[in-house]
Order: C-alpha cells, then structure tokens, then sequence
C-alpha cells in the first residue's frame, strides 16, 4: 500500500506515535489516510519495541472528522467504509494506546478517538458526533463502542443533537479519561506513555484482552487462562517484578510477545483479535514510518 502523506508515525522511548497531519484541514481524514492507518498500525503492533502507542493530531486539532468531500463515499458504503475498518484495527492494536487531544475532535476523530484504550484531551478541546447534521447514519461499530463508553442516553445525546460539547463535559459522561490545561497534554501524554511503557507489556496485553472480552459482554474464561498460562511460561515477567520490588529497584521487564507471534513462531495473534501481524517492523529511536 503506497505511504499516504498525511499521517507520520515515529518510535521514541518504547511509544510509537502516529499524527494526523493536515493541519490546513483540521486533520480531516480522507480515504487514502483511512485506507494508511491499519498497515501502520499493523507495523507497529509487530515491533518488538514498541510497547505503547499515542495517536494525535498536528497544528492544535486532532481530527474534524472525514473529509466533507468525500460525504458520497461514506453513504454508499455505509460500514464498509474504510473509516470502519481503520477504526476497528486500532480498537485491535494489542498494545496500550492513548488518543491525545487538542482542538477539534469530531466524527470520525471521535470515532477515532474511541477506539483507543485511553483519551487525555486539553481542557479547551471540543467534541461531537454530527451525522444528524449531514443526514447519514453513524457506523455500527463506532455507535457500539460510543454506547459501551458513555452509555446510552449520553450516546444519544450526541448523536440525536450533534452539537459539540467541552472537554469538562467529555469527561463527566466517560468520554474522557483526563482533562490537562491548554498546551500541556501532550507533555503529560508523553510521560504517561513512558509510565507505561515502562510496566509489564504481558500483563498490559492480558487486560486489555480481557477487559475489552468483558465490556462486549463476551466470556473472558479462555483469554484469562491463555494468559495465565503465558505469565507462567513466557518471558519471567513475573519473577524480575518480584525481584525489582524486594531489591527497591525499578524492574526491568523483557517480555514482547506470545510465542506464536514471535518471528517463526507460528501464526500471529495468540489469539488475540487483531494482535501484532506479520511483516517487518517499524525503525525506533525517533525515525519516520510511512502508512503502508
């Protein structure tokens, strides 16, 4: 898939970061960049060293949305819009991720925002979901997520009403995680993301998979016993954070990844929906990597 230029990923410190950029759109997202997140995405997951991800948007928005010029697209193609698929392979992404969010955050920035693990907005961000005003229907997948996230009235709250809500607003309804002042939220991202780029990567993986099977109302009993079975065989984890806690150090954890996903290991995933995928990694220590 040929690189779209409007999205930048960069790996520093264990954190991958992906930015929107089309700053003279809002970061508006055109089919090409729906189309280029999920090979990014893709990349990162099967990079050993990352071990967090942080999603954003350049020049003070996170994203407006799909691009308006593209509304006839979207219609037709209603959920197999590539937005869809965009969005459900970063709901996938089998590590820690963090929406980190500044301006407009709207549509399907919302919808992309969602599908993250953890949303930190600054507190002059702005947010809503506004197909009422253009008279389609919000993606399936997106309005489920929406509906386990915030519940249903405040869901229909803004979906019925589409107007746009503050960030103080966000947060009271479960729409946010934090709320930072203005110009400081991807400072304090930045050191939540080295936090947890700094803790277990095998105990991360197992909640969010559980976590996630739990909040869809799936059963949760066979990924909680894979992963436990992982913590008891895979990678000491367990044993250098019970060495760390009784020297007072600060552990040093090495695992990456179930055997099965491990190069030669068989068929990625471990049974994780969406877990890292095949293919090469995506160069660290701060270097580009193209949507692909």
């Amino acid at each position: 898939m040929a690189a779209d230029r409007w999205l930048r990923g960069e790996v520093t410190g264990g954190v991958a970061t992906i930015t929107i950029d089309r700053p003279e759109k809002r970061n508006a997202m055109t089919e090409g960049m729906w189309l280029g997140l999920p090979g990014l995405l893709e990349a990162f997951a099967a990079d050993p060293a990352v071990r967090a991800l942080v999603l954003t948007g350049a020049g003070g928005n996170f994203c407006a949305g799909a691009d308006i010029g593209e509304l006839d697209a979207i219609r037709r193609r209603g959920d197999r819009h590539p937005s869809t698929v965009a969005e459900e392979a970063l709901a996938a992404f089998p590590k820690p991720t963090i929406a980190a969010i500044e301006g407009f955050c709207v549509g399907g920035g919302c919808q992309l925002a969602t599908a993250c693990d953890l949303r930190f907005a600054a507190e002059d961000a702005r947010f809503g979901i506004t197909p009422a005003r253009l008279g389609i229907v919000y993606p399936g997948s997106a309005t489920r997520r929406l509906v386990r996230q915030v519940g249903a009235s405040a869901a229909k709250y803004l979906l019925y009403s589409a107007e746009l809500i503050d960030a103080r607003h966000a947060l009271r309804i479960g729409l946010l995680d934090e709320v930072v002042p203005a110009g400081g939220v991807h400072e304090r991202v930045a050191a939540f993301a080295a936090t947890l780029a700094s803790r277990s990567l095998l105990t991360q993986r197992a909640v969010k998979e559980i976590v996630d099977a739990l909040a869809a109302g799936d059963d949760a009993e066979p990924a909680l016993d894979r992963w436990l079975a992982e913590a008891h065989a895979g990678g000491g984890d367990m044993d250098e954070g019970v060495a760390a806690f009784l020297e007072r150090r600060p552990p040093r954890f090495t695992w990456t990844a179930p055997a099965d996903e491990r190069p030669g290991g068989g068929h990625p995933g471990g049974g994780h929906p969406g877990g890292g995928a095949p293919g090469g990694g995506v160069p660290g220590g701060g270097q580009p990597a193209d949507a692909s």
